[in-house]
């Protein structure tokens, strides 16, 4: 199960293919003064394409993201083999650093985590560091994807735990949004109290409460629940298809890059709180999944997996976990529900309300979250020294090298 370095090094020829692509694409018409209104505009599209086509330099995002530390090893899945799962794994220069793990959803990858490794794994008197290990899930970026029906999110986690294992983080707490907070809410169920210490998560799904015991809401929260019906009726569309006919859908994606630029970008731009997305940004987000191992199908199949078994329960479970749980609510997350409406979610020790930011947190928002990360296992933080010997402070001795 040995562990190997990893740096991204796509083949020129698979370069020169996209661009064959994208010469080749033809777009379809647009109606008159349409706007988002019957989805991503034309304009948009143009304007991506022909930066995507001259100008947009992958090879130096691709050294970008290398100056990451990244690695692959070998993982068992009861079930389903041994596959080869990429992930970041950045040391803290502090010996008694907490070990966290970072789950990430879709539409992202490990690129989500890009902006907070460095804030959580360094090195400061005033609060906690972390020893980060970002998963790249299988399926996704460069990590192998399942061949086999029914790897579900309980196989996710399964993985989340081994590559944890494998790298001696033997206790370790857990941060997750989107597909991140069911698959560390059911590592938190699993393996709760042995392995996973606390879970930190941006998500909140939630069951309202019964008319009897329903609170008196704010206006922020009163907001939120009309915003909950706009995207049920207008913005859940790609659920549906993902989660009941994702290979019908994989094609398109799969053979056409500009197909896959439109389903992405749309929610790039719908699901974040006006964060000024740059053009390289937003292409090389899209390019991780272009150039992903398994391909961009594999990414959807996790919809079908958990749908097939009541999408509801995976993020709203009926026995929630036990151990601490820390929530930040970004007023633009896709759904966002009260915060008297949470009780059910678990043993909540941490809330934390801010004022702007969406459903890419790590991403938009990431001094907001990792601010939270450090409040909550801080040392006056309700889950400092959960973790048996980490206190994530330079005065610990005591770590954990992997």
């Amino acid at each position: 199960m040995a562990e190997s370095p990893f740096k991204i090094s796509v083949p020129d020829a698979i370069l020169d293919r996209l661009h064959q692509k994208l010469a080749l694409t033809t777009l379809p018409d647009e109606l008159e003064g349409a706007g988002w209104e019957y989805g991503v505009p034309l304009a948009d599209v143009k304007r991506l394409v022909a930066r995507w086509s001259n100008g947009y330099d992958w090879r130096h995002h691709e050294a970008q993201l290398n100056q990451l530390p990244q690695f692959t090893r070998p993982i068992s899945v009861d079930g389903h083999g041994t596959l080869t799962i990429h992930y970041i794994h950045q040391q803290s220069a502090v010996p008694g650093a907490i070990p966290l793990l970072f789950v990430h959803g879709w539409p992202g990858s490990f690129l989500e985590a890009r902006k907070i490794v460095p804030l959580l794994s360094e090195k400061s008197a005033d609060h906690p560091s972390f020893h980060v290990v970002v998963l790249g899930l299988p399926g996704y970026g460069f990590s192998e994807g399942a061949s086999k029906p029914g790897f579900d999110i309980a196989q996710y986690a399964e993985v989340g735990v081994k590559l944890m294992l494998a790298l001696g983080y033997d206790e370790f707490v857990t941060q997750g949004g989107d597909w991140g907070q069911p698959i560390t809410r059911t590592i938190a169920q699993l393996y709760g109290g042995k392995h996973s210490k606390a879970w930190h998560t941006n998500m909140v799904i939630v069951t309202p409460p019964t008319e009897e015991s329903q609170p008196e809401l704010t206006p922020r929260e009163q907001e939120a629940l009309a915003r909950n019906e706009v995207f049920l009726k207008r913005g859940s569309g790609y659920s549906a298809e993902q989660s009941t006919q994702p290979q019908t859908l994989g094609y398109a994606l799969s053979d056409s890059p500009v197909g896959l630029l439109a389903w992405i970008y749309e929610k790039l731009m719908n699901w974040a709180d006006a964060y000024p997305w740059d053009d390289d940004e937003v292409l090389t987000w899209i390019s991780i999944f272009w150039f992903s191992r398994a391909g961009p199908a594999a990414s959807l199949r996790i919809y079908f997996e958990a749908g097939h078994r009541n999408l509801g329960n995976v993020f709203n479970p009926t026995s929630p976990p036990v151990i601490p749980l820390g929530v930040s609510y970004f007023p633009k997350e896709l759904l966002a529900f009260p915060k008297s409406w949470t009780r059910n979610m678990g043993n909540i020790v941490f809330e934390r309300e801010h004022d702007s930011g969406g459903h890419f947190a790590a991403y938009e928002k990431p001094n907001e979250l990792v601010g939270d990360l450090r409040e909550m296992f801080g040392k006056k933080g309700p889950a400092f020294g959960v973790v048996s010997g980490k206190s994530g402070y330079t005065e610990e001795r005591s770590g954990i090298s992997a």
